[in-house]
């Protein structure tokens, strides 16, 4: 079976309704969720996860209420953390694997950080067992691929196009994904434009797919309130993770 991948930006609008709504989300069909760390400049993002950053920061955000929520959400999903590697690097990358670790955290997505950074801290990773999840773009070649996944694990991250998240563009992505085929059988799945209108398409030749704008735009949405919000983005939920299926 396919697995749904949902972004939900945390403390957006608060903390507490974020643990409510991946917990719900978790009830309707999410197999993994990952949770966004708001950060001014997340430069992978397109325009409304990009304003969802601001808005969580407006309101206070804190880093520390990434485990805050997880340690709430994720004996109820598989759950991993999303941000950007200034945050990791100003907390510390050790520090951070152990406090992700005791609120069961099971791996991190960093898009800015390159394989060739990552990989410095292999060691760690493995140390306590915890996972950077590695990204393959349209644009790497065979080789750059098997490269990048020689320690590949969990799941792989396939970029759907070059550009930034909440664009529906169509890329060929055959190739690409032949030759992850080749190289591991670690799950693969799609990211970037990915919504309840072109799920079960995008999750053809792949183990799942990843949503975020799709669900952060009703989140933003002001004319809903707070029950609204968890209605709507419990049906989108269910109905693409029945699409893929």
């Amino acid at each position: 079976m396919k697995k749904l991948v949902g972004f939900v930006t945390a403390s957006l609008p608060n903390l507490n309704f974020t643990i409510d709504l991946v917990s719900s989300m978790a009830e309707a069909g999410l197999d993994i969720v990952e949770i966004g760390a708001p950060f001014s400049d997340p430069v992978a993002d397109g325009k409304i996860i990009e304003k969802a950053s601001q808005e969580a920061i407006k309101a206070g955000f804190k880093f520390d209420d990434i485990f805050k929520i997880c340690k709430q959400v994720s004996n109820k999903i598989d759950t991993y953390t999303m941000g950007y590697a200034n945050m990791f690097y100003r907390y510390g990358i050790e520090n951070y694997i152990k406090k992700a670790n005791s609120v069961n955290i099971k791996g991190t997505l960093i898009p800015d950080m390159p394989f060739e950074e990552a990989i410095v801290y292999q060691d760690i990773q493995k140390r306590y067992g915890h996972k950077f999840i590695d990204f393959v773009a349209p644009t790497d070649d065979k080789r750059r691929i098997k490269h990048i996944l020689q320690y590949s694990s969990n799941f792989i991250y396939l970029v759907a196009y070059a550009g930034i998240t909440g664009q529906n563009k169509q890329t060929d992505l055959s190739q690409t994904i032949a030759n992850i085929r080749q190289t591991t059988d670690t799950p693969v799945y799609l990211g970037f434009g990915v919504d309840e209108n072109n799920a079960k398409e995008k999750s053809q030749n792949v183990d799942g797919v990843i949503v975020g704008s799709a669900f952060m735009r009703d989140i933003l949405d002001e004319s809903l309130n707070f029950k609204e919000k968890l209605d709507i983005i419990c049906s989108k939920t269910k109905k693409i993770k029945e699409q893929i299926c």
